[in-house]
């Protein structure tokens, strides 16, 4: 069944986008959500004007994305936790303490499933952590870890 999709949907494509579905799929959940409408030969026009403000959305967005990753990249965020002697911490520096600490510095509120760790943060100094700030805008972050 071809649908118009009225919101993105993960896996199936973008606001805007006519695409073939099962129709099991379109009747159960696409359609009674309002995702989707049942798509005919007249859609097009409308399927063009809804591309065309996604895409024009998209563009601020990642200008101002593009913005927000040159204040990130020129910032350092400093991140206070209790360590031992040997410089190891009690616990594990976090997304969500890196974004917190990057919101005090900042200014700048992200969600925590934008950072992107290989792990968590055990030790005292320097690291660096990426932000997935928009499709295709990743930032880097220098985080410095201090004991308190």
């Amino acid at each position: 069944m071809k649908v118009l999709l009225r919101s993105d949907v993960r896996g199936v494509g973008r606001r805007g986008d006519i695409v073939e579905v099962k129709s099991g799929y379109a009747r159960n959940f696409l359609l009674p959500t309002g995702a989707a409408l049942q798509a005919n030969d007249t859609m097009e026009l409308q399927a063009a004007s809804m591309r065309k403000a996604r895409d024009l959305r998209d563009a601020k967005s990642r200008t101002a994305a593009e913005t927000q990753r040159a204040v990130i990249e020129a910032a350092t965020v400093t991140v206070a936790a209790r360590a031992g002697t040997n410089g190891r911490l009690f616990g594990s520096i976090t997304e969500a303490d890196i974004v917190n600490a990057l919101r005090t510095a900042t200014n700048i509120s992200l969600d925590r499933h934008a950072i992107i760790m290989d792990e968590h943060l055990k030790e005292v100094g320097a690291a660096t952590v990426s932000a997935r700030l928009f499709e295709g805008v990743v930032a880097t972050i220098t985080v410095q870890v201090v004991a308190k």
